[in-house]
């Protein structure tokens, strides 16, 4: 059996339009060639499909089947096209994406998540939040499509662009001294009790944070090592200590705590998109990297 599509289409246009003129007509093909295409067909299916005479076109009983599971298996093909289509446009699939706890603080962050799942709602998004060093290893496995992360030093493997450069801040409990000047050094809060990441975590912001504070001869006093900077927020807040995170933090406001800008021009962190230099991104995966990049401050 060799039927092809085009049999399908040649038979449906004869069984709707029950005249072979019309048919051709509406194919843009003439008649005798219809004609034989339609013979061949019964011949490959084994069945007579239509019932000819001089003046009428008629179904048989086989042929209104036919005509039935023909209209199905052409829809059928349709949808699988316009599903390839679609998945190759980036309008399908799925994103894996993976991010530091700050990255949803991160205005362009979740501006380009929302707008994306708004105009691509057949994209499954699936997020993982995940330490910077901890992204390395999916994202060059292939398991995540993107990552976002503080900057750190990253394998030949892996591509990025910087989304955020943005100012440090310092965590001062609101009944502290420190809480009330307009900026803080860094050497005031290094001789304060100092709530941080553990450094077994794997976050990029205690390298990144504690470099800092080398470059400037200083190593705070660690009182409380924890694994979440939402964790740190609260320990601050509690009166444990201060600490210092990334400005985009700042949307998290609490009565007992302060954020103050730090006085050292140079107390910056960056947020990267990265993403793996040798594996082809998927359409969506080059989409939503396009959005973000374009979003960023100062795009």
């Amino acid at each position: 059996m060799n039927i092809e599509l085009r049999h399908l289409r040649y038979f449906i246009a004869v069984a709707e339009e029950l005249h072979f003129g019309r048919a051709a007509a509406r194919l843009n093909i003439s008649q005798p060639p219809l004609s034989q295409q339609i013979q061949i067909l019964e011949q490959q299916v084994g069945a007579r499909l239509l019932a000819r005479t001089n003046r009428s076109v008629a179904l048989t009983a086989a042929g209104k089947q036919f005509l039935a599971d023909s209209r199905q298996i052409l829809g059928t093909v349709d949808e699988a096209a316009a599903r390839a289509a679609r998945l190759h446009l980036g309008e399908t699939g799925e994103l894996r994406i993976g991010f530091t706890s700050s990255a949803p603080f991160i205005t362009a962050v979740s501006t380009t998540l929302s707008s994306f799942r708004r105009h691509y709602p057949d994209v499954h998004i699936q997020t993982r939040e995940i330490n910077t060093r901890e992204q390395i290893a999916p994202l060059n496995e292939g398991s995540l499509d993107l990552g976002l992360m503080r900057n750190t030093q990253l394998p030949e493997s892996l591509d990025w662009q910087p989304i955020l450069r943005e100012p440090l801040m310092a965590m001062i409990p609101k009944d502290h001294p420190l809480a009330a000047k307009p900026t803080v050094t860094l050497a005031e809060l290094a001789r304060e009790p100092f709530v941080f990441f553990d450094p077994h975590v794997g976050t990029g912001l205690y390298d990144d944070i504690l470099g800092i504070m080398r470059r400037y001869g200083l190593a705070p006093v660690m009182a409380q090592e924890v694994g979440e900077a939402m964790t740190i927020i609260g320990l601050v807040a509690a009166g444990l200590g201060v600490s210092i995170l990334p400005a985009s933090f700042k949307r998290v406001q609490l009565n007992e705590m302060r954020w103050v800008p730090l006085a050292e021009p140079d107390a910056v962190s960056e947020m990267w998109l990265v993403w793996p230099r040798h594996h082809e991104l998927s359409a969506a995966a080059q989409r939503f990297k396009t959005q973000l990049i374009t979003a960023a401050p100062g795009r």
